[in-house]
């Protein structure tokens, strides 16, 4: 059947729930190698030495252009863009005038009228709707994933994150890298070729203030370039990550990179749900997990459950943002890392490779075991649902299975033991297969993430 809109697609359905759990779509893609050496030597690089890895190829890059393009971002994001321009990069983060979270994505600041933002296209895609609804003088430029970009993209982007990844960027530039400060970028040259650098990092590791640069240029000089830094980091022990370990990251650094966005539901966003394509990223995604309503709000998310309650600012006009100011006093989920038990994890891993059907196991991808775009497992205290787990998978510098988990205050106490389902709602799904779910203790540790 054919769709028109995603509010077309969900009324067909009959829930947007209905919707996304028969979705048949795996998690999301990364377009480049798997494993250039193997994936638990290149998650303990970014721990021990450095890891590269090239962006270039799985990220959609939306450039807006134009005299009125901080006055859009102000009002759009719940962001302060007062003090925002050229070489100053954000963690942009957007919500429904429900004050339910859409997502966040990485703002660059090409130039003080020229700002970029990197990502899966959610949260372009609202920027993209409410330019279209208002009166700013902005163009934007779209330079879209590699995948579906016969053109070729514009820029590269590599990832160099870990102890050793400013030396490697300071040799690589010939000791030419500016001083550059946290979440900003700077400007030099590397193998004759202008670059630009930004200072942040997606590893998280402990006791490491400035873990790594995230480097742009010319797409035309890829090559040079990464020849260049790979050779830098050589005699270090650099190693390049691939499509396997890059996506666990976020289990290092608490990263909630895709949360059920809250656009599924409600008049104030109906709208909006008529403008998107049902061949849009929003109306193919999956819904999968051991976590189950019928109502998908019970999916949702604000800002502070998720962590990131300190992007907001309250002295600018902007979408949600009376919504929020309800929500501020409420009780918030709070975001911690699960170590789930090492037994029970072997226990699950067994069964499920030597069960029949009928008892084995949900199977455990490696390293991230993620198998729909949102995957969200229920966290247990005893009988009672006490949070959600969102991501899972194994870290091999900590060498435990862990996830990251929003779980209720209550339940917000150092070295508790609380209990994750492992296994999806049902078996519905023809792209999962038969199986039951098994519970798996896991300890909590509130401090991972802060």
């Amino acid at each position: 059947m054919t769709f028109t809109s995603l509010e077309d697609k969900i009324r067909d359905y009959g829930s947007p729930v209905k919707m996304l759990r028969s979705a048949p779509l795996h998690h999301y893609k990364f377009s480049f190698s798997n494993e250039y050496t193997n994936w638990r030597d290149e998650q303990e690089a970014w721990a021990k030495t450095a890891v590269f890895f090239d962006q270039s190829f799985h990220m959609d890059d939306m450039y807006f252009r134009g005299p009125d393009v901080k006055r859009l971002f102000s009002d759009v994001a719940v962001n302060d863009f007062t003090k925002f321009g050229k070489n100053k990069a954000k963690q942009v983060a957007t919500v429904t005038p429900d004050g339910n979270y859409i997502g966040d994505a990485i703002c660059f600041g090409i130039e003080d009228d020229t700002y970029s933002v990197v990502g899966p296209p959610i949260v372009t895609a609202w920027i993209e709707y409410n330019l279209k609804l208002g009166n700013y003088a902005v163009d934007i430029d779209l330079d879209k994933r590699t995948e579906d970009n016969p053109l070729g993209r514009k820029i590269f982007r590599f990832q160099i994150q870990g102890p050793e990844a400013l030396t490697v960027i300071r040799r690589a530039s010939g000791n030419t890298m500016p001083d550059i400060k946290f979440f900003n970028m700077g400007e030099f040259e590397i193998a004759g070729v202008p670059v630009r650098a930004l200072n942040h990092t997606m590893s998280g590791v402990p006791g490491v203030e400035r873990t790594g640069l995230e480097i742009t240029g010319d797409w035309a000089r890829h090559d040079d370039v990464e020849a260049a830094i790979l050779e830098a980091g050589r005699d270090l022990g650099m190693l390049m990550g691939g499509a396997a370990a890059y996506p666990s990251t976020c289990l290092e650094s608490g990263w909630v990179a895709l949360p059920v966005p809250g656009i599924y539901s409600g008049d104030a966003t109906k709208a909006y749900r008529e403008y998107l394509s049902a061949d849009s990223m929003l109306g193919r995604v999956s819904l999968g997990g051991s976590y189950y309503s019928d109502d998908i709000e019970d999916h949702y998310y604000t800002p502070w459950d998720l962590g990131v309650g300190r992007l907001i600012n309250f002295d600018h006009d902007f979408i949600g943002r009376d919504a929020l100011r309800a929500k501020a006093s409420e009780p918030h989920k709070k975001k911690v890392r699960l170590e789930w038990n090492d037994q029970d994890v072997l226990n699950a891993i067994g069964r499920s490779l030597f069960e029949p059907d009928g008892t084995r196991a949900k199977f455990f991808d490696l390293p991230l075991s993620v198998y729909t775009t949102f995957n969200v497992d229920k966290v247990m205290s005893g009988d009672t649902v006490v949070g959600r787990s969102e991501y899972t998978g194994y870290l091999a510098t900590k060498r435990k299975f862990v996830s990251i988990a929003l779980i209720d205050e209550a339940a917000d106490v150092d070295g508790a033991e609380l209990t994750v389902v492992w296994g999806n709602h049902d078996n519905s799904n023809p792209l999962i297969e038969n199986h039951v779910q098994t519970q798996i203790r896991a300890t909590v540790d509130v401090n991972a993430y802060q």
